[in-house]
């Protein structure tokens, strides 16, 4: 597969990029400019960087694709596995 073909394959599935990455900057803006961000380890801010990428890809393109939700959970669970155990 060419990388032509693998953005057409995503354009069709996550809609245009343009529009992808204003959503997802526009949320990650909203996330950097809490109080908690700068208190958090790196492991929970990527993490929520990332879960931030696959909902814009969900909102701009088909909310219907399991693997994006999958995805969330599984960044979600990356970070849960490595809270301290009270």
């Amino acid at each position: 597969m060419t990388v032509e073909q693998t953005l057409a394959e995503r354009g069709e599935r996550y809609g245009d990029f343009t529009d992808h990455a204003n959503i997802a900057q526009g949320l990650q803006d909203v996330m950097r400019a809490t109080p908690g961000w700068t208190t958090m380890p790196a492991t929970h801010r990527q993490a929520l960087t990332v879960i931030a990428h696959k909902v814009a890809r969900i909102l701009n393109g088909d909310p219907y694709y399991p693997d994006n939700w999958h995805d969330v959970q599984g960044y979600a669970r990356l970070v849960e596995e490595r809270l301290p155990r009270g």
